[in-house]
């Protein structure tokens, strides 16, 4: 799978860790940056990583900042990113099978490494559900282009 990855300062350590991983699991991996612990603004990451998901250059995506939730609202900026915090396995599980989320977020801060990857391979291998939750995804899509 196709995955670009992104970070600010805070989440610089998890980023390449959790992009390793993915490497060695097989996956195309588009780093974004950042490419260093010096202080950095995670906007400039997101829009980055949420343009490549939302032009099909890659098929997921995950951010990593000291939160996780400035990543979240900065991606969900991006028209066509439903980006989600993860915090636990189940609400990452729901997130992809309800809300279609094509871009994760993480809190370097406040999680583990072990458990940020087992949070990442549930965002990559749950799929969506459809059926009535189809209907609401297209909602967000229209929400969208009436702005």
């Amino acid at each position: 799978m196709k995955i670009a990855i992104g970070a600010d300062h805070a989440g610089f350590e998890l980023k390449n860790q959790l992009g390793a991983a993915l490497r060695k699991s097989g996956h195309e991996v588009s780093d974004f940056g950042t490419n260093s612990a010096e202080s950095t603004d995670y906007p400039d990451y997101a829009r980055q990583v949420g343009k490549a998901v939302a032009a099909g250059n890659a098929e997921r995506g995950l951010l990593v900042c000291g939160s996780g939730v400035g990543m979240s609202i900065a991606a969900n900026k991006v028209r066509g990113v439903r980006a989600a915090l993860g915090v636990n396995l189940e609400e990452v599980r729901l997130t992809r099978a309800h809300n279609d989320a094509n871009v994760l977020t993480l809190g370097a801060r406040f999680i583990e490494a072990a458990l940020a990857g087992e949070l990442v391979q549930a965002f990559l291998e749950t799929p969506f559900e459809g059926g009535r939750h189809q209907r609401r995804v297209s909602k967000l899509s229209q929400m969208e282009n009436e702005l």
